[in-house]
């Protein structure tokens, strides 16, 4: 195999395919990007056998052929070049040459015929919706997921796809995002999947903010999205999702409107001097006044009063603060709008100006 290709182009694709490469590997060939040539193209894939990237290149090819090369150094070397060089790259024995310039680079390969790939997908849907809505929808829910937690199907991102409605939905247990587009595909009955936790954070930094469609294909245990030169697939998690519909509260009777930015600096404030392990406040609402109070084994306190718009009856919850900054940060709104129902209950943290996003916080006794 021997080809020239811009060392721009080369250093795009690898920095796109990357994110599937593990830096420890129990197969060393999963360590390798594998890349395939033919007359006229030229495709990367790296993958980790839950997710799986390629990305491909129209270009004129000397010698076709395929290969796998360590992804990390490859890289590296791509990097340290001078941009807009040239790089030829040729196949020899059991090594890749690399040259630029007056710099040579020799790596070790691995046959092609080692490197695994995912199953092959039996697609069952398929839908297109633009990148800054699938990008939104995600970046709105995924702070929720469950990290390691023994209940695998939390370690995801459910989404939901039906007739002109895309959803998603995460949670831990604790805390629950919900967020859903409108959009202007039909589909014959609603499909729900589990996007596994790094196949969410891949996808949205493969994802741009453009107008710019985007191909999903959905089956049984995969996902695939295909991008312009790129195609990303992962594994689904095999599992229920939780009844969102029955965790969000539909009864709240108090409800407190803020500014979001004013809200959300008082709760970093007070959370200086919470317990640094469970970082629980106190909530305390008043007419037309939110009180957060912290303090922490050491002894120390934090009290900072809120001017809000608030008529109900006085209530005192208590919450994990980060959950709340978290909930704050998905969004640039400029009003935030709680509704509790009592002291035991889940409060409902919405926005005026983005109603199809919902967020529920569980309480916590301090």
């Amino acid at each position: 195999m021997k080809f020239q290709i811009q060392r721009d182009n080369l250093l795009n694709s690898l920095q796109q395919i990357i994110g599937a490469v593990e830096k420890r590997q129990t197969m060393p060939a999963l360590s390798n990007v594998l890349i395939k040539t033919t007359s006229n193209s030229l495709s990367l894939t790296a993958t980790d056998l839950e997710i799986e990237f390629v990305t491909f290149l129209d270009m004129v090819i000397d010698q076709p052929g395929e290969i796998t090369v360590p992804a990390r150094k490859l890289l590296d070397i791509c990097k340290s070049l001078p941009a807009e060089s040239m790089i030829d790259i040729t196949i020899k024995d059991d090594k890749a040459m690399i040259q630029s310039g007056r710099s040579r680079f020799s790596l070790v390969t691995l046959p092609a015929s080692d490197y695994p790939s995912l199953d092959e997908i039996s697609t069952t849907s398929e839908f297109e919706v633009s990148q800054n809505t699938l990008k939104d929808i995600i970046d709105k829910t995924s702070f929720a997921m469950a990290q390691q937690d023994v209940r695998y199907y939390l370690n995801g991102l459910m989404l939901e796809v039906s007739s002109n409605i895309l959803r998603a939905v995460a949670t831990d247990g604790h805390r629950l995002a919900y967020c859903e587009k409108q959009t202007e595909f039909e589909l014959a009955d609603i499909k729900q999947v589990i996007l596994p936790r790094k196949g969410v954070i891949e996808l949205a930094r493969l994802l741009g903010n453009s107008d710019e469609m985007v191909k999903i294909f959905l089956s049984n245990n995969h996902l695939r999205v295909q991008l312009n030169n790129i195609r990303f697939t992962s594994k689904l998690i095999d599992g229920r999702f939780p009844d969102y519909n029955r965790v969000i509260p539909d009864d709240g009777k108090c409800i407190m409107t803020a500014d979001r930015d004013g809200f959300k600096q008082a709760l970093i404030r007070a959370s200086i001097l919470s317990n640094e392990k469970y970082r629980g406040i106190r909530l305390i609402l008043e007419s037309n006044l939110i009180r957060l109070e912290a303090h922490n084994p050491d002894q120390e306190e934090a009290d900072v009063d809120l001017e809000v718009d608030y008529k109900g009856d006085s209530l005192e919850i208590g919450f994990n603060v980060n959950y709340m900054i978290d909930a704050l940060n998905a969004t640039n709104s400029s009003a935030v709008q709680l509704t509790l129902r009592d002291s035991n209950s889940s409060c409902l943290l919405t926005y005026p100006d983005q109603p199809d996003c919902k967020y529920v916080i569980m309480p916590m006794r301090l």
